[in-house]
């Protein structure tokens, strides 16, 4: 047996299932949904080389153009309103004393929801007949709100939903973060007569910043690939106002028939979610501090 183990061509016959299994269900679909993108096939006949032709004509189509303009509304979103929310939510439940488990799986359970179960939720919740938001607008002498039917409401909704779905997941990396603080440094800056506001902002802010640039760049990647709950709620309507990049590349590719076409979408997609978070990493979370305690 120990000869046997000290055989390099044992690891070998361990090893080679998986990477075959990896080959073929990844390596190689890429590459060829690379070559597809070059060419104008229709999921059925043969695909015809058309070199950049697919490229060109998705950067001239002003219907491309908005929904990267939509996905950059769910970027910013994402960035500038939804973490310092969850950044807040998350000193909040770390200061609870009581039913602190609670309250994380409170906050985490819209995440392991179907998004098919949370579109058909909002969906009620944004009727304007018996929803819930119209029915407390009614309340105040507000008339209903077709948030879903009209273009300036839609994409606000689905903001709002996505963020629902997605803002408990990074609470609990928050807080994992957050709890893994000494109390000791807590203690002493509430001896030296920090309020609690103040070791918040000066104390643990500060500590926490490697996994604040981590949630930043998951909600980069995620709001470049939203589409499921695109596609659930609204299908990219009205006229186009929820249109976001994948759920465009998948109506063309699916509904259209267009998969030469869709298929240059997703490498597009892919290219400008790498290009983001690697700007971001470069310009941005390399140059934080090491935070060490």
């Amino acid at each position: 047996m120990k000869n046997a183990l000290r055989n390099p061509y044992v690891y070998l016959m361990f090893v080679l299932p998986a990477i075959a299994l990896y080959f073929l269900f990844f390596i190689y679909p890429m590459l060829m949904s690379v070559y597809y993108g070059f060419t104008d096939w229709d999921g059925l006949s043969k695909p015809n080389f058309i070199g950049l032709d697919n490229f060109i004509a998705a950067f001239s189509d002003p219907e491309f153009r908005s929904s990267i303009l939509n996905n950059i509304y769910i970027l910013l979103f994402s960035c500038c309103v939804q973490v310092p929310i969850i950044v807040v939510l998350s000193l909040v439940i770390a200061g609870v004393r009581r039913l602190q488990g609670f309250y994380k799986t409170t906050v985490f359970m819209p995440s392991i929801l179907s998004t098919s179960v949370i579109g058909i939720l909002w969906g009620y919740i944004y009727d304007p007949d018996v929803g819930l938001l119209n029915n407390l607008l009614k309340l105040f002498g507000a008339g209903p709100i077709y948030w879903l039917a009209e273009p300036q409401w839609a994409m606000f909704a689905i903001l709002i939903t996505n963020a629902w779905q997605w803002v408990g997941f990074y609470i609990v990396l928050m807080l994992a973060a957050i709890l893994a603080i000494p109390k000791d440094i807590d203690e002493a800056a509430g001896i030296d007569g920090a309020t609690g506001v103040q070791r918040a902002w000066h104390l643990t802010v500060p500590l926490i910043k490697p996994v604040i640039n981590v949630v930043i760049m998951l909600s980069i990647a995620g709001a470049l690939r939203v589409v499921d709950i695109v596609l659930v709620m609204t299908g990219g309507g009205p006229a186009g106002a929820t249109e976001v990049m994948a759920s465009y590349m998948v109506n063309k590719a699916i509904k259209y028939g267009e998969y030469g076409y869709g298929t240059a979408l997703s490498i597009i997609i892919f290219v400008i979610a790498l290009v983001l978070t690697a700007l971001y990493q470069i310009l941005i979370a390399r140059r934080q501090e090491r935070v060490e305690y």
